[in-house]
Protein backbone atom coordinates (compact mmCIF):
# COMPACT_ATOMS: atom_id res chain seq x y z
CA UNK A 1 0.00 0.00 0.00
CA UNK A 2 1.31 3.43 -0.97
CA UNK A 3 1.24 5.90 1.93
CA UNK A 4 0.57 9.64 1.86
CA UNK A 5 4.08 10.17 3.23
CA UNK A 6 5.61 8.38 0.23
CA UNK A 7 3.55 10.50 -2.15
CA UNK A 8 4.50 13.71 -0.35
CA UNK A 9 8.20 12.84 -0.37
CA UNK A 10 8.16 12.02 -4.09
CA UNK A 11 6.29 15.23 -4.85
CA UNK A 12 8.88 17.29 -2.93
CA UNK A 13 11.72 15.58 -4.80
CA UNK A 14 10.25 15.94 -8.29
CA UNK A 15 7.65 18.72 -8.25
CA UNK A 16 5.16 16.39 -9.97
CA UNK A 17 1.45 16.39 -9.09
CA UNK A 18 0.13 14.36 -6.16
CA UNK A 19 -1.96 11.99 -8.28
CA UNK A 20 0.88 11.46 -10.74
CA UNK A 21 3.25 10.66 -7.85
CA UNK A 22 0.79 8.19 -6.41
CA UNK A 23 0.31 6.53 -9.80
CA UNK A 24 4.01 5.96 -10.50
CA UNK A 25 4.60 4.74 -6.95
CA UNK A 26 1.85 2.17 -7.46
CA UNK A 27 3.35 1.19 -10.82
CA UNK A 28 6.80 0.71 -9.26
CA UNK A 29 5.56 -0.97 -6.06
CA UNK A 30 6.77 1.95 -3.96
CA UNK A 31 10.34 2.01 -5.32
CA UNK A 32 11.24 5.71 -5.04
CA UNK A 33 14.21 5.65 -7.41
CA UNK A 34 12.28 3.83 -10.14
CA UNK A 35 9.34 6.21 -9.61
CA UNK A 36 11.61 9.24 -10.07
CA UNK A 37 13.07 7.71 -13.23
CA UNK A 38 9.58 7.06 -14.59
CA UNK A 39 8.47 10.62 -13.82
CA UNK A 40 11.54 11.99 -15.61
CA UNK A 41 10.82 9.87 -18.67
CA UNK A 42 7.21 11.03 -18.76
CA UNK A 43 8.26 14.59 -17.98
CA UNK A 44 10.40 14.68 -21.08
CA UNK A 45 7.37 13.66 -23.14
CA UNK A 46 5.25 16.34 -21.50
CA UNK A 47 7.93 18.95 -22.09
CA UNK A 48 8.07 18.05 -25.78
CA UNK A 49 4.31 18.55 -26.04
CA UNK A 50 4.61 21.99 -24.42
CA UNK A 51 7.52 23.11 -26.61
CA UNK A 52 5.31 24.61 -29.30
CA UNK A 53 3.35 26.83 -26.93
CA UNK A 54 4.10 30.55 -26.89
CA UNK A 55 6.15 31.76 -23.93
CA UNK A 56 6.22 35.56 -23.79
CA UNK A 57 6.30 36.24 -20.04
CA UNK A 58 9.29 35.53 -17.82
CA UNK A 59 12.32 37.36 -16.50
CA UNK A 60 15.35 39.34 -17.55
CA UNK A 61 17.98 38.38 -14.99
CA UNK A 62 21.37 39.96 -14.35
CA UNK A 63 24.47 38.52 -12.77
CA UNK A 64 27.59 40.48 -11.85
CA UNK A 65 30.59 38.47 -10.76
CA UNK A 66 32.87 39.53 -7.92
CA UNK A 67 34.23 43.04 -8.33
CA UNK A 68 32.41 43.66 -11.60
CA UNK A 69 34.74 41.85 -13.97
CA UNK A 70 31.99 39.78 -15.62
CA UNK A 71 28.37 40.76 -16.20
CA UNK A 72 25.48 38.84 -17.77
CA UNK A 73 21.96 39.72 -18.87
CA UNK A 74 19.69 36.85 -19.91
CA UNK A 75 16.04 36.69 -20.95
CA UNK A 76 14.17 33.49 -20.09
CA UNK A 77 10.52 33.24 -21.12
CA UNK A 78 7.60 31.29 -19.71
CA UNK A 79 3.93 31.20 -20.64
CA UNK A 80 2.28 33.11 -17.80
CA UNK A 81 3.15 35.93 -15.44
CA UNK A 82 1.97 33.74 -12.56
CA UNK A 83 4.50 31.02 -13.42
CA UNK A 84 7.23 33.67 -13.79
CA UNK A 85 6.89 34.22 -10.03
CA UNK A 86 7.45 30.53 -9.31
CA UNK A 87 10.54 30.20 -7.05
CA UNK A 88 11.79 27.20 -9.02
CA UNK A 89 11.61 29.18 -12.27
CA UNK A 90 13.36 32.18 -10.72
CA UNK A 91 16.15 30.01 -9.34
CA UNK A 92 16.57 28.39 -12.76
CA UNK A 93 16.93 31.79 -14.44
CA UNK A 94 19.58 32.82 -11.91
CA UNK A 95 21.43 29.56 -12.49
CA UNK A 96 21.40 30.19 -16.24
CA UNK A 97 22.86 33.67 -15.76
CA UNK A 98 25.68 32.20 -13.67
CA UNK A 99 26.17 29.40 -16.22
CA UNK A 100 26.70 31.99 -18.96
CA UNK A 101 29.18 33.89 -16.80
CA UNK A 102 31.16 30.73 -16.06
CA UNK A 103 31.16 28.97 -19.42
CA UNK A 104 31.04 31.84 -21.94
CA UNK A 105 28.70 30.36 -24.59
CA UNK A 106 28.36 32.16 -27.91
CA UNK A 107 24.85 30.98 -28.83
CA UNK A 108 21.72 29.63 -27.14
CA UNK A 109 21.33 26.62 -29.48
CA UNK A 110 23.09 25.10 -32.46
CA UNK A 111 20.49 26.40 -34.91
CA UNK A 112 21.74 29.93 -34.18
CA UNK A 113 25.30 29.20 -35.30
CA UNK A 114 25.82 30.81 -38.75
CA UNK A 115 26.53 28.33 -41.54
CA UNK A 116 29.73 30.16 -42.44
CA UNK A 117 31.04 29.67 -38.88
CA UNK A 118 30.50 25.92 -39.11
CA UNK A 119 32.09 25.72 -42.55
CA UNK A 120 35.13 27.60 -41.25
CA UNK A 121 35.39 25.25 -38.28
CA UNK A 122 35.18 22.24 -40.59
CA UNK A 123 38.02 23.60 -42.73
CA UNK A 124 40.18 24.12 -39.64
CA UNK A 125 39.38 20.65 -38.29
CA UNK A 126 40.18 19.00 -41.63
CA UNK A 127 43.50 20.82 -41.82
CA UNK A 128 44.34 19.84 -38.23
CA UNK A 129 43.44 16.20 -38.84
CA UNK A 130 45.60 16.04 -41.96
CA UNK A 131 48.49 17.68 -40.12
CA UNK A 132 48.09 15.06 -37.39
CA UNK A 133 48.52 12.37 -40.06
CA UNK A 134 44.96 11.05 -39.85
CA UNK A 135 43.90 8.87 -42.81
CA UNK A 136 41.62 10.46 -45.43
CA UNK A 137 38.94 7.83 -44.78
CA UNK A 138 38.65 8.93 -41.14
CA UNK A 139 38.46 12.68 -41.78
CA UNK A 140 34.67 12.91 -42.11
CA UNK A 141 34.10 11.07 -38.82
CA UNK A 142 36.68 13.25 -37.08
CA UNK A 143 35.02 16.42 -38.40
CA UNK A 144 31.59 15.27 -37.20
CA UNK A 145 32.91 14.48 -33.73
CA UNK A 146 34.78 17.75 -33.33
CA UNK A 147 31.85 19.80 -34.65
CA UNK A 148 29.66 18.16 -31.99
CA UNK A 149 32.28 19.18 -29.43
CA UNK A 150 32.18 22.73 -30.83
CA UNK A 151 28.42 22.82 -30.28
CA UNK A 152 28.81 21.42 -26.76
CA UNK A 153 31.30 24.15 -25.88
CA UNK A 154 29.66 27.12 -27.60
CA UNK A 155 25.89 26.48 -27.45
CA UNK A 156 24.34 27.10 -24.04
CA UNK A 157 21.72 24.34 -24.25
CA UNK A 158 24.34 21.71 -25.09
CA UNK A 159 26.79 22.63 -22.33
CA UNK A 160 27.11 20.59 -19.15
CA UNK A 161 25.08 22.28 -16.42
CA UNK A 162 27.61 23.74 -13.98
CA UNK A 163 25.58 22.78 -10.89
CA UNK A 164 25.11 19.19 -12.11
CA UNK A 165 27.63 18.23 -14.84
CA UNK A 166 25.87 14.89 -15.37
CA UNK A 167 23.12 16.83 -17.17
CA UNK A 168 23.14 19.30 -20.03
CA UNK A 169 21.39 22.67 -19.75
CA UNK A 170 18.77 21.31 -22.17
CA UNK A 171 18.05 18.36 -19.88
CA UNK A 172 17.64 20.66 -16.88
CA UNK A 173 15.38 22.93 -18.94
CA UNK A 174 13.25 19.93 -19.92
CA UNK A 175 12.89 18.95 -16.26
CA UNK A 176 11.80 22.48 -15.34
CA UNK A 177 9.16 22.48 -18.08
CA UNK A 178 7.80 19.18 -16.75
CA UNK A 179 7.87 20.31 -13.11
CA UNK A 180 6.36 23.77 -13.62
CA UNK A 181 3.93 22.70 -16.33
CA UNK A 182 4.58 25.50 -18.82
CA UNK A 183 6.84 25.94 -21.82
CA UNK A 184 10.11 27.71 -20.98
CA UNK A 185 12.58 29.13 -23.49
CA UNK A 186 15.97 30.75 -23.06
CA UNK A 187 15.57 33.51 -25.60
CA UNK A 188 18.77 35.54 -25.59
CA UNK A 189 21.71 36.71 -23.51
CA UNK A 190 24.65 39.05 -23.52
CA UNK A 191 27.88 38.56 -21.59
CA UNK A 192 30.38 41.30 -20.81
CA UNK A 193 33.90 40.76 -19.55
CA UNK A 194 35.83 43.78 -18.38
CA UNK A 195 38.61 44.67 -20.79
CA UNK A 196 37.49 42.08 -23.33
CA UNK A 197 39.28 42.68 -26.62
CA UNK A 198 42.02 44.68 -24.91
CA UNK A 199 45.40 42.99 -24.64
CA UNK A 200 46.00 42.18 -20.98
CA UNK A 201 47.22 39.52 -18.56
CA UNK A 202 45.01 36.42 -18.80
CA UNK A 203 43.11 35.35 -15.70
CA UNK A 204 40.73 32.45 -15.23
CA UNK A 205 37.48 34.32 -14.46
CA UNK A 206 35.33 31.32 -15.38
CA UNK A 207 37.02 29.23 -12.68
CA UNK A 208 36.26 31.91 -10.10
CA UNK A 209 32.58 32.00 -11.10
CA UNK A 210 32.29 28.22 -10.82
CA UNK A 211 33.88 28.31 -7.36
CA UNK A 212 31.22 30.78 -6.30
CA UNK A 213 28.45 28.57 -7.76
CA UNK A 214 29.73 25.49 -5.96
CA UNK A 215 30.68 27.35 -2.81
Amino acid sequence: MITAEQVRELRELTGAGMMECKKVLEETSGDKDKAIELLRERGAVKAAKKAGRIAAEGLVESYIHGDGRIGVLVEVNIETDFAAKNPEFREFVKDIAMQIAATKPEYVKREEVPAEVIEKEKEIIKAQALNEGKPEAAIEKIVTGRIDKFYAENCLLEQDFVKDPDKTVQQVLTEKIANIGENITIRRFVRFERGEGIEKKQENFAEEVMKQING
